[in-house]
C-alpha cells in the first residue's frame, strides 16, 4: 500500500541530485509531489524523467531566498491541492573559499539560499501545517555542521544553523501536530561530487567505515522514513546518513 496516498509533498531544489531522487521516492509511495528549483530547464527535465506510478508531479520556478515568491508558491499549492503535508528543505548551494579569501558577497549568497531559504519556506509552510494540525518539515543539514570543514565557512555556518532551527521549530510546532527533523548527509555521489578530483574521492571513501560514497537514494530513503507514520514519535532529531564518516 502506498504510504503517502493523498499526501502533498514539496521538495525544494528538486530538479537534480538528492532533491530529484527524493521527489521520485515520494512519488513511488503514492504522493503528489511539487518540486521547486531556480533552474527551469532542469526542473522540466526532472518532471519528464519521473515515473509517477499514477501519482501527480509538478514543477514551479521559485527562488527560496525570495520570501514573497515562496509565500506565493505555497499559496498556489494550497489553492490547487488544499493541503501541504511534507516540506523537504533540500535547496542549497556551495561557494567554497577560505576565510581569508572569502568576500562578503560569497558569504551572503550561501546564507541567503541555505539558511534564509530554509527559514522562508518553513515560515510559509508551517502556518499552513499548524492550521491543518498536521505536517512534517525536513531540513537538509550536513555532517560538516558537526566538525567544520576547510574552506567552507559559509556552508558550515548554514548547515549548523539549520540544526539549531530544526530543534527550535520542533519545540515550537510539536503541540500543533507538526514534526521537524533534519538529515545530515555525508559524502554523496551527486553530479557535483562526482566532478571532484579522484584523489579527494578516494581519500573520503577511505575514511568512511562502509567504504563507499552514499547514493542519493540513501538520503531520499531517510526523508521518506522521517516523513512517514513509522517516525510519528521522532521530532527535533538530526539523522546522520554518512556511512559512519563522523565516527
Amino acid at each position: 500500500m502506498a504510504k503517502f496516498k493523498d499526501k502533498v509533498i514539496l521538495v525544494t531544489g528538486g530538479a537534480a541530485g538528492i532533491g530529484r531522487t527524493t521527489a521520485q521516492s515520494f512519488l513511488n509511495e503514492g504522493a503528489t509531489v511539487i518540486i521547486w528549483d531556480i533552474n527551469e530547464d532542469a526542473g522540466k527535465a526532472a518532471l519528464d524523467s519521473f515515473s509517477s506510478s499514477g501519482s501527480e508531479s509538478a514543477f514551479n520556478k521559485v527562488d527560496v531566498s525570495d520570501f514573497d515568491a515562496v509565500s506565493q508558491g505555497i499559496q498556489e499549492i494550497i489553492e490547487k491541492y488544499g493541503r501541504l503535508d511534507v516540506l523537504v528543505n533540500n535547496a542549497g548551494i556551495t561557494m567554497d573559499s577560505t576565510l581569508l579569501k572569502m568576500d562578503v558577497q560569497t558569504w551572503q549568497k550561501v546564507i541567503d539560499i541555505n539558511l534564509t531559504g530554509v527559514f522562508n519556506c518553513t515560515k510559509a509552510a508551517a502556518a499552513i501545517m499548524a492550521e491543518q494540525g498536521s505536517g512534517v518539515i525536513l531540513n537538509a543539514s550536513s555532517v560538516v555542521a558537526h566538525n567544520g570543514n576547510f574552506g567552507q565557512t559559509n556552508y558550515v555556518a548554514t548547515k549548523a544553523g539549520v540544526i539549531g532551527m530544526t530543534k527550535t521549530w520542533a519545540r515550537e510546532l510539536g503541540r500543533k501536530g507538526v514534526r521537524v527533523n533534519a538529515v545530515a548527509p555525508g559524502f554523496i555521489a551527486t553530479e557535483m561530487v562526482e566532478k571532484m578530483p579522484e584523489k579527494v574521492i578516494e581519500m573520503v571513501t577511505g575514511k568512511t567505515p562502509l567504504g563507499r560514497m552514499g547514493k542519493t537514494e540513501d538520503i531520499a530513503n531517510a526523508y521518506v522514513f522521517l516523513a512517514s507514520d513509522e517516525a510519528a514519535f521522532i521530532t527535533g532529531t538530526v539523522l546522520n546518513v554518512d556511512g559512519g564518516l563522523t565516527l
